[in-house]
């Protein structure tokens, strides 16, 4: 099974100043959300990516950027194919938040929406905007697509990244984990975070959310496992041997 990591964009200036950006275009990593971008970057510059997909929103192609900067330049895997490392996707975009866009969260979480958005998301459609439910539909089937595609390019062992934004990662784990949309948001995901999934024939397997730091060259193509989970998909009765440190 090929290898998703989930990676949302870094601080932003509206982040920083309490706005609810949505798709409002212009908005920029601030200087926090640049380094928190580069580290990312440096974390995952140990593992050949296979396909760099990104939001066309500016936030994102700056976090995409600075993950590709640092991508190893020898030779992939699968040396007769090309990684493709500058594939945009309006798919993995940031929610339509319609008449939300552009307001202070302050403000928001008086509006009488709000209690929905926090307790009952799967029943909320933003005030001309998109309903979450539809967010989550069309980001979780852009994820497997393109999860699908990667494994029948370069194998199961290769590792893909998708980078995006709060709401779309949060919905995406949750359909993951088979957590109802309604609760989705008990998951933290932090700017430059890294989540990661695998798609497996019986399941998805989900060894990290919301992760900021440490090695990530476990995930390097064509690792085994000692227990043989990793090539059948299935869960390893007992918990397994864990990966090697």
């Amino acid at each position: 099974m090929a290898t998703v990591i989930l990676v949302r964009h870094g601080r932003t200036t509206a982040n920083a100043s309490g706005l609810l950006a949505g798709r409002t275009p212009g908005v920029l990593l601030d200087e926090t959300g640049r380094a928190q971008a580069a580290a990312t970057g440096a974390r995952l510059a140990a593992v050949p990516l296979a396909r760099l997909v990104t939001s066309p929103l500016e936030r994102c192609l700056e976090t995409a950027a600075a993950i590709r900067a640092q991508q190893p330049t020898a030779p992939f895997t699968n040396a007769h194919l090309e990684p493709a490392l500058d594939l945009v996707d309006d798919d993995l975009t940031e929610c339509g938040y319609g008449a939300w866009q552009n307001r202070k969260l302050a403000d928001l979480a008086k509006e009488e929406l709000w209690a929905s958005v926090q307790t009952q998301p799967s029943a909320v459609t933003f005030p001309d905007g998109e309903s979450m439910a539809t967010m989550q539909s069309r980001a979780v089937a852009a994820v497997r697509r393109h999860d699908a595609e990667v494994e029948r390019e370069f194998g199961p062992g290769a590792v893909w990244v998708a980078v995006s934004h709060g709401d779309i990662i949060k919905s995406i784990l949750a359909d993951a984990l088979g957590m109802h949309l309604d609760l989705f948001q008990r998951l933290a995901v932090g700017p430059a975070s890294t989540s990661i999934i695998s798609y497996g024939k019986a399941r998805p397997s989900v060894p990290i959310i919301n992760s900021d730091a440490g090695d990530l060259d476990w995930l390097v193509p064509a690792q085994t496992s000692p227990d043989g989970a990793s090539h059948s998909g299935d869960a390893t009765v007992g918990g397994g041997a864990g990966r090697a440190s």
